[in-house]
């Protein structure tokens, strides 16, 4: 029991720890490369307007707002990709 115990806490500690550092990379991804991230802000702004919007601005409304996803999520993987080949050359 106490085994498993130490075990549980060893897993939590090293789970927190590997978030805290992700979340620092991503931050310092943010910081490193502002117009990306100011990019995917407005683009999660606009996707916010159109979902609200009363209209279909034309019959374009769902593709634009498919198509803002997924720039979003394509922005968020190059940031995520920067921030692994940056951590590669620190070690």
């Amino acid at each position: 029991m106490k085994k498993l115990v130490i075990i549980l806490l060893a897993v939590v500690f090293l789970s927190t720890t590997a978030f805290v550092v992700v979340q620092q990379n991503k931050r310092t991804e943010a910081a490193n490369h502002p117009r990306i991230e100011s990019a995917i802000k407005e683009l999660e702004s606009a996707i916010d307007y159109m979902e609200k919007a009363p209209h279909d601005f034309g019959g374009h409304r769902v593709q634009a707002i498919a198509d803002s996803k997924r720039a979003v999520a394509s922005l968020k993987l190059a940031l995520q990709y920067r921030a692994k080949e940056d951590n590669m050359k620190r070690r």
